[in-house]
């Protein structure tokens, strides 16, 4: 009797647990401590990758999500190296975070082949469709969706705005990434104006410092020439080389983003960086609030901005139209 008395009890109070669990589950699930990635083509010192990373941690803050108290975050720092990359990638996909926030088309890829699970956020993409990414921009489709950088229509705008400084231009030479997609991508766009504004372009793939140096110098040995650096990691962390080489050379040169400008480049034009990893913020908060990267379209750039260096156009003896410094966003001087 005893023995069945006992047993009541005790399934009583195996009910009680039961029914009180899923309350505890809840408030146990709240509490716990979300995990970030970031995977950087960039290195941890550039004051370009503090400042954007510092505008994901305010994204964030505003979201709720607090570093150290409700959200870890763990950073990989790759630079330019593909094999770094992979393996940073791997390392990465490895820790199982809830979301993995990715830094270009450099590191979207190896991410790729790590994981297909993992919600990936990236930001700075030229063409995620062309690249493979996501089945649409409206519906991803997978496990990654983020913000793209600009249309390849930027290409012919670039041409035009060399030509609108220094209408003797002729010859362009045009730094890209062969490595990612939109690197013969953007020259093509670039290669399509060129006929109808009387240019003639020559490719640099920017691999590494040597290569870049030897051939910018090949290409200053010519006159009426200028310069286009077009949109890739690689581009940016070898940005005090390339202005300094245009400087040295003395040729004119547009840029798409304002990083090369604010390190004594000419003018650029392009989206906002910075303002990108703000805005990613908000598609990490909902991936860790239950949404899916599938159904979170892709974003199109919503700032665009035109810088112009006049200290660095007074070094070159280029007198920059007045038209083009009243449609200037930012004038450093």
């Amino acid at each position: 009797m005893a023995s069945h008395i006992g047993r009541r009890k005790f399934l009583a109070t195996l009910g009680g647990a039961a029914a009180a669990w899923p309350v505890a589950a809840r408030a146990q699930q709240r509490e716990r401590v979300r995990r970030i990635g970031v995977l950087m083509a960039m290195s941890s010192d550039d004051p370009e990758s503090q400042a954007r990373l510092a505008a994901l941690a305010q994204g964030l803050q505003q979201s709720g999500w607090t570093v150290g108290q409700n959200v870890r975050i763990d950073y990989r720092w790759a630079g330019t190296d593909a094999d770094t990359m992979r393996r940073h990638a791997a390392e990465l996909a490895a820790l199982a975070p809830d979301v993995i926030l990715a830094h270009s088309s450099a590191a979207v890829a190896p991410l790729l082949q790590a994981t297909h699970v993992i919600p990936i956020v990236f930001t700075i993409v030229a063409d995620p469709v062309g690249a493979g990414y996501v089945e649409s921009l409206k519906r991803p489709g997978g496990n990654v969706t983020g913000f793209a950088i600009w249309e390849y229509a930027f290409g012919g705008k670039w041409l035009e705005l060399l030509k609108e400084i220094v209408p003797r231009t002729t010859r362009a030479a045009v730094i890209r990434d062969p490595a990612i997609a939109a690197g013969p991508a953007q020259f093509g766009a670039i290669q399509a104006v060129a006929p109808s504004l009387g240019m003639e372009l020559t490719p640099i793939d920017v691999r590494d410092a040597g290569t870049i140096e030897r051939a910018v110098t090949a290409f200053a040995q010519g006159s009426n020439g200028g310069l286009i650096v077009t949109g890739s990691a690689a581009a940016i962390a070898h940005r005090k080389l390339i202005v300094a080489l245009a400087a040295r050379h003395r040729l004119p040169a547009v840029y798409n983003q304002r990083p090369f400008v604010a390190a004594g480049g000419l003018i650029s034009y392009g989206t906002d960086g910075t303002d990108e990893f703000r805005r990613a913020a908000g598609y990490v908060d909902r991936i860790l609030k239950g949404e899916k990267p599938a159904d979170l379209p892709v974003q199109a750039p919503t700032k665009f901005e035109l810088i112009i260096n006049l200290k660095t156009a007074k070094a070159l003896g280029l007198d920059i139209p007045a038209t083009l410094l009243a449609r200037a966003d930012e004038v450093i001087e």
